[in-house]
């Protein structure tokens, strides 16, 4: 394999959504107000990007992918961690220096003072989902000059993904209160979607020519529950019922940010039947049943194993996906290593992890025993350590095997970079394959035979 050289990198951030692009733009005409969109932190930040470029397209502006000759610049912000705040403020300072003419956004938004007090020459903040404070801002920046026999809003909207998949938002908000994370104060209390309204959403994007569907959500398995799990024009809020109403549109359908809670055992016969992709991301976060209780999670421990290997008895191809922290306040030696030992049970087939950090306004930071950033590290380094094992194992299975793969880019060299049903986008690894790829396209789905595996990334051959 010494000539096969694209490994996935085990240190990705599991909070990151897909670099954006805008894939749906053209030249401005003359005169007509440009807008350009800088997208950081989640794919729910990227959902609300897509809003608000959908938005400002049907009343006149144009859309640049960057800076250049934008009359104005939006910059969507993350605050999920204080690296990711920091990482906000270097994109806003960059826009400024670029542009000069910026509009701040998103989960970081929720703390005007914070932005102001590093950028005073912001032209406005809004908080997360706040799209028409956005549309405000952009108004009183760069007022709109529609003409009404061009500019139509297109039926798929703006999309900052490639054209064969795309996220789909279900839900806003979360009830839960774990102690590290600050997302509930800055985007609020759960508020559901009605079913009838994802599905169209979801309708539309297939007809669009939409492959995949990423369903996300603060908390997915939650959905519906803000509102009685209500039925609507034939449509039940419950994941269950919305997961087997997607299923049946015909394109691929994932589900993200799923907690363990017992119902989930009602979704892994759909994945058996085919209905939706039999992957589960679920954020587990540690094993201890102590550091989990110091982080106020919604979960216990001691019963995931018996569900994980009920799922899996009942559909044995699942891949399950999942996050952890290491290096949470108080986590002692023995902690750490129930973690690993957990891991070595679970054999979850995709992981990512955190090393620990403090985040203002989160209540582990008042936690004591904060753990030294050397050994936040050194564990970080054991527990990949394992991850990559067990993946390399679980794909190492998978040589000789026929898969269905759908192509996200062939390159200029005619390698096709895939992802399999087991793979989310940038999350996940990907799938190469190197010869006979002239026939292929971007968002096509076709069966490929494996023959070879790395830790993270799997080669294989178009099948006949």
């Amino acid at each position: 394999m010494s000539d096969r050289t694209y490994p996935n990198p085990p240190d990705l951030r599991p909070d990151l959504a897909p670099q954006a692009r805008v894939s749906q733009h053209a030249p401005a005409r003359a005169g007509q107000p440009t807008i350009g969109m800088v997208s950081l932190g989640c794919p729910k930040a990227l959902v609300d990007s897509e809003r608000i470029l959908t938005r400002l397209r049907a009343e006149g502006y144009a859309i640049s992918p960057d800076y250049a000759g934008a009359d104005a610049v939006v910059v969507n912000t993350c605050g999920f961690l204080d690296s990711a705040r920091a990482e906000s403020l270097d994109a806003i300072g960059e826009a400024l220096s670029e542009n000069g003419r910026v509009i701040v956004t998103g989960c970081l938004g929720a703390e005007p003072e914070f932005i102001t007090g590093t950028h005073p020459r912001v032209m406005a903040v809004t908080g997360p989902h706040q799209y028409e404070q956005v549309l405000d801002a952009v108004h009183r920046a760069v007022p709109p000059s529609p003409d009404p026999f061009i500019d139509l809003l297109p039926a798929s909207g703006v999309s900052l993904t490639p054209r064969h998949y795309s996220y789909l938002k279900i839900s806003e908000g979360c009830n839960h209160k774990c102690k590290f994370c600050i997302i509930p104060d800055m985007r609020g209390r759960l508020v559901s979607r009605p079913a009838h309204a994802i599905l169209r959403e979801a309708e539309k994007l297939v007809t669009a020519g939409v492959k995949e569907l990423l369903v996300i959500s603060q908390d997915t398995s939650a959905y519906g529950v803000d509102i009685k799990h209500a039925s609507d024009r034939g449509h039940r809020a419950h994941i269950t019922d919305l997961a087997r109403d997607l299923g049946s549109l015909g394109a691929w359908v994932r589900l993200h940010y799923v907690y363990p809670y017992p119902h989930v055992r009602e979704l892994i016969p759909l994945m058996a039947d085919g209905l939706v992709l039999p992957y589960l991301d679920i954020p587990f976060q540690h094993a201890h049943p102590d550091t989990l209780k110091r982080m106020a999670r919604p979960a216990h421990a001691e019963r995931t194993l018996d569900r994980i290997a009920e799922w899996r008895g009942i559909c044995p191809d699942i891949t399950l996906r999942s996050t952890f922290i290491v290096g949470y306040p108080g986590e002692t030696e023995e902690e750490f290593q129930t973690l690993l030992d957990w891991l070595d049970e679970a054999q979850l087939d995709r992981v990512g992890c955190f090393q620990y950090e403090n985040v203002k306004g989160a209540r582990s930071n008042d936690l004591p025993d904060h753990v030294p950033d050397e050994l936040k590290a050194e564990r970080w380094d054991r527990f990949m350590e394992k991850a990559q094992a067990i993946s390399a194992a679980k794909l190492a299975a998978k040589v000789g095997q026929r898969l269905d793969v759908i192509v996200d880019d062939i390159d200029e060299d005619g390698i096709a970079t895939c992802r399999t049903k087991a793979d989310a986008p940038e999350i996940d690894g990907n799938l190469f394959i190197d010869e006979g790829t002239e026939t292929l396209s971007v968002g096509d789905i076709v069966t490929v035979q494996v023959d070879e595996a790395s830790e993270y990334d799997l080669w294989g051959q178009i099948s006949a």
